[in-house]
């Protein structure tokens, strides 16, 4: 817990029995024990809340945030987008393919001559 072992916790133990003498010690242990049990009812409470206004029972390993990988999110959003940009590229030319006869060529620039300008558009 917070990365404390054993001997750390014993080691804080006895400073904070030299620090506050035998006579204190007993009062601020007590003071410990009621911030513990206060900050542990506020979370059940927050979590019962919540699944109260969610209206079902949550999974709360879904819900954690150390399951996601960025990289897997990334790249499956990818590959969502490429295959949903395909399937509408294949539906555009399916249904452009008639008016491709229909339209005009695309004109090149004859050497020298400048591309045509819309002051409007910038």
């Amino acid at each position: 817990m917070f990365g404390i072992s054993g001997e750390k916790l014993l080691i804080l133990g006895l400073l904070a029995a030299i620090v506050l003498g035998p006579e204190r010690l007993p009062y601020y242990a007590q003071q410990l024990a009621k911030l513990v049990k206060s900050v542990k009812r506020f979370a059940d409470g927050a979590k019962d809340q919540l699944s109260a206004e969610v209206g079902e029972e949550l999974d709360w390993k879904k819900l954690d945030p150390r399951q996601y990988d960025p990289r897997r999110i990334i790249r499956e959003a990818l590959i969502e987008d490429e295959s949903a940009m395909h399937s509408v590229s294949t539906t555009a030319s399916v249904s452009l393919g008639a008016g491709l006869n229909q339209a005009k060529k695309l004109e090149t620039l004859k050497a020298g001559e400048s591309a045509p300008f819309d002051s409007e558009a910038t």
